[in-house]
C-alpha cells in the first residue's frame, strides 16, 4: 500500500479534549510516539499513526490546536508495547493502552466522549455493521484482520471486568461470529439499524447515571494487533463514495 504525503492528527474531532502538546515543529517522531495528552487527563494520549517528523502545527483562533501534520519517513519505525498476555490484570491492560494511544479507541455513552478510564462501565458493545447510506461492507473492510479482531476483544472482555460485552452482527454476516465471553447479537432492517445508539437502546438501555462504552470494529482489530505483535500499527479502511 502506498503512503499518504503527510498524517494528521485533528484534536477537534474528540468531543471535549483540549490538547497539551508533548512535541515540537522538527521533533522526530516513531509510530506510537505520544503527539499530545488531554489537559485535563493526562493519562490519555495521543500517538503517530506513522514514523517520521512534525511538519507543521496548525493553529486556529485563540491559538487552538487545529492539526498536527506528519511527513512520513517511509521506515514504519513503531514504539514498544509492553507485552500483554493471559496473565495481565485489567488495571495493567488500561496502563499499556493508556501508554500507547490506544484508549481513544474506548468511547463512553452517553455524550461519545473518551472514555474515562477509572470508570467502570454496565456493558460494553461494538457494532459489526454500518447501516448508513454509502457506508462499506463491515465484512469486506473487516476480511483478513480475524487474529487481530479476536485478540481486540479478548481485551475487551478484560476490560469489562465481568459485565456483557456484546458484538452486534448484520444478519447474514460471515465475519463476526460468537467469542468466548461475548454475546452476539444479530439485527436486520433498514438505518438506523446499524447506528450503535439504537442497539444499545434495544438491548440494555442506558439508564441515569449509568455508562456504557463501545469500539468501532476497525478499533478493536487496531487494539488486539498492537497488543499482540507488541508495535502500534493503526489502520482504517474507508469508502469513498
Amino acid at each position: 500500500l502506498s503512503s499518504a504525503d503527510v498524517y494528521a492528527i485533528k484534536p477537534p474531532d474528540f468531543h471535549g479534549l483540549v490538547p497539551k502538546l508533548s512535541v515540537k515543529e522538527g521533533h522526530k517522531v516513531k509510530a506510537g510516539t505520544v503527539i499530545f495528552e488531554d489537559k485535563y487527563n493526562n493519562k490519555v494520549k495521543f500517538v503517530s499513526p506513522v514514523s517520521g517528523e512534525i511538519a507543521e502545527i496548525v493553529r486556529g483562533a485563540k491559538r487552538r490546536i487545529l492539526e498536527v501534520r506528519i511527513l512520513p519517513d517511509g521506515a514504519n519505525s513503531s514504539e514498544e508495547i509492553s507485552p500483554v498476555s493471559d496473565s495481565t490484570s485489567r488495571e495493567e491492560l488500561i496502563q499499556t493502552m493508556l501508554d500507547h494511544g490506544l484508549w481513544p479507541f474506548v468511547i463512553e455513552r452517553p455524550f461519545s466522549v473518551i472514555a474515562n478510564p477509572e470508570a467502570a462501565p454496565k456493558a460494553i458493545f461494538v457494532s459489526g455493521f454500518d447501516s448508513s447510506p454509502l457506508a462499506p461492507d463491515a465484512d469486506y473492510v473487516m476480511e483478513g484482520l480475524e487474529n487481530d479482531f479476536t485478540a481486540g476483544m479478548k481485551a475487551l472482555v478484560k476490560l469489562a471486568d465481568g459485565k456483557p460485552v456484546h458484538l452486534n452482527a448484520q444478519e447474514g454476516s460471515k465475519f463476526f461470529k460468537a467469542q468466548d465471553g461475548v454475546t452476539l447479537n444479530t439485527f436486520k432492517g433498514p438505518h438506523p439499524a446499524g447506528n450503535v445508539g439504537v442497539q444499545i437502546h434495544k438491548i440494555d438501555p442506558i439508564n441515569k447515571g449509568e455508562i456504557v462504552w463501545y469500539v468501532n470494529p476497525q478499533d478493536v482489530a487496531n487494539i488486539g494487533r498492537c497488543l499482540s505483535t507488541g508495535k502500534v500499527d493503526l489502520r482504517r479502511t474507508f469508502a469513498v463514495t
